[in-house]
């Protein structure tokens, strides 16, 4: 086990909150060589599943801070998940992109989150130069040009304080870095109660339930079903006006529930809880010195499983920014303002598949039998009356704004692919071999940049053979002939000859410095 400690001096960065996105930054920080502290008022971790989808995404990063094989295990692919309509009838089904998988991994997941937790949990451990501090709270945040300092409660009534210079807040939707920074929550008009509902379905269970997911877009109760891994079954239930969230919430409200799929006999409750389903943004993601991730920066309905993977997104977006500004990139010392591009790219992106999430929801949740009708023609009218795969992916939207080439391409701001290339006979992961800085990727007849600037340089299919051709495909497809990634794998900006690549990465170098 590694250094759990008590905090004294002065960190780079200061975290709040252990769980999933508190824990992935303090890997990331601590990979990254910073001195982090992380601490959070409770001591283990929660035993029961919350988070239930991981994407390719999320996978990627995992691999970067070298907890993907731990994670693995605890994992399935997302079987498709199949939408049928007020009677019954087949209107919308939502898989994944067929192989070979633009990102190495099985793109749509569904995980168990407590031992994924532990996992990270253990990584952090290794890691000598972060200090974690469990048991403990946080009552006072302030802050001035140099740093912040949180003012802290033990579990035995003492008091202590920590200074960092960053604060980043991953305390959840209560959040209470979020209140100390005076940061408000935007509401996008999304307020609903539902019943989550997780049970280690028996044989006998299973035989009687769907073997695929399954969205009831059924006006008198909507509902979710989610096949997880191995015999966990998830239910989402929507609740009626007048239904009590405690009673439903009993074990006796809840078989009521659960019984047009299975009964008492069929499974073991593992779960219940009583939600409502929000959708919500923080109106400001940086104040000073302290920043907010995870769900204490939004809020979104459940129904593309995104909740999870997108508070890992904020995180792997602000790391590397925080590292460049601490300790330098190869650029030199980034300039502090490289931090006001993570509230811009990542609040946009949040409202923006806030509002996709919203979209697919509406299908889901129509009350209105006549209307939910409607919506059943058009989805069907509108596809010919024959029901096409939707990837998940597909709804996924890329980054806009922020620390982006202003030249447009329909690359820039999307995810750069990581094929399997050939080392000794072997197909190995692409970032394993580049790593994850800054990476600038030649079709074979490009040129190399009179000066590499310290860039590692990826010649497709001429240094780096492929064993299925994702990165080649991919950059013939969107025709570009050189291509600029960032640490967190979004593509920074393309070029199609010399010219506009001293252009891009002109560009490049004074937008960092």
């Amino acid at each position: 086990m590694g250094k759990w400690m008590q905090a004294r001096d002065e960190y780079d960065v200061a975290l709040v909150g252990f769980g999933p996105t508190g824990a992935v930054a303090a890997a990331l920080l601590g990979g990254m060589g910073l001195k982090v502290w992380v601490g959070d008022r409770l001591h283990g971790i929660y035993d029961k599943p919350r988070a239930i989808a991981l994407d390719h995404e999320i996978l990627r990063v995992f691999q970067q801070i070298g907890v993907v094989d731990a994670v693995v295990p605890h994992m399935e692919p997302f079987t498709p998940s199949e939408y049928f309509g007020v009677d019954g009838q087949l209107i919308k089904r939502m898989t994944m992109v067929a192989p070979p998988y633009p990102l190495g991994y099985t793109p749509s997941n569904v995980f168990t989150q407590p031992p994924v937790e532990a996992a990270l949990r253990e990584r952090v451990a290794q890691l000598s130069n972060v200090a974690v501090e469990l048991g403990v709270e946080v009552n006072g945040l302030t802050q001035d040009n140099d740093g912040a300092a949180l003012q802290l409660q033990r579990e035995d009534g003492s008091q202590a304080s920590v200074r960092a210079r960053y604060v980043i807040g991953c305390d959840g939707a209560s959040s209470t870095v979020r209140r100390l920074a005076d940061i408000a929550l935007e509401d996008l008009v999304f307020d609903e109660p539902w019943l989550v509902v997780d049970v280690r379905v028996n044989e006998a269970g299973l035989r009687k339930l769907p073997t695929t997911s399954v969205q009831y877009c059924n006006p008198e109760r909507p509902t979710t079903f989610v096949i997880g891994p191995h015999n966990h079954r998830r239910w989402e239930i929507s609740l009626k006006p007048g239904e009590d969230p405690r009673e439903v919430a009993t074990p006796e409200g809840t078989w009521r529930l659960l019984s047009p799929w299975i009964g008492p006999n069929d499974g073991e409750l593992w779960r219940q809880a009583s939600y409502r389903f929000h959708a919500l943004v923080a109106e400001r993601w940086r104040v000073g010195r302290v920043f907010v991730a995870g769900d204490a920066a939004h809020q979104q309905p459940p129904f593309l499983g995104q909740g999870m993977c997108q508070g890992v997104r904020d995180v792997a977006n602000l790391c590397w920014k925080l590292a460049a500004v601490l300790q330098g990139d190869v650029t030199g010392q980034a300039a502090e303002a490289l931090l006001d591009s993570y509230g811009e790219e990542r609040k946009a992106h949040v409202k923006e598949l806030t509002s996709r999430i919203k979209g697919i929801g509406a299908v889901i949740c129509e009350r209105d039998p006549a209307l939910a009708r409607q919506r059943d023609a058009k989805l069907l009218a509108d596809v010919g009356g024959i029901v096409k795969d939707t990837p998940r992916q597909d709804v996924i939207p890329p980054l806009a704004g922020g620390l982006l080439s202003a030249t447009p391409h329909p690359v820039v701001g999307t995810l750069f692919p990581q094929p399997r290339v050939l080392r000794d006979g072997q197909a190995v992961l692409l970032d394993h071999i580049t790593g994850a800085g800054w990476r600038l990727a030649l079709q074979v007849d490009m040129p190399s940049p009179a000066k590499s600037h310290g860039l590692t340089i990826i010649r497709v299919d001429d240094g780096l053979k492929e064993a299925e051709g994702v990165l080649q495909d991919w950059m013939h497809r969107h025709e570009c002939a050189a291509v600029l990634v960032r640490p967190d794998h979004c593509v920074f900006g393309a070029a199609n000859d010399a010219a506009q690549l001293d252009s891009l990465l002109k560009e490049w170098r004074a937008r960092l410095t």
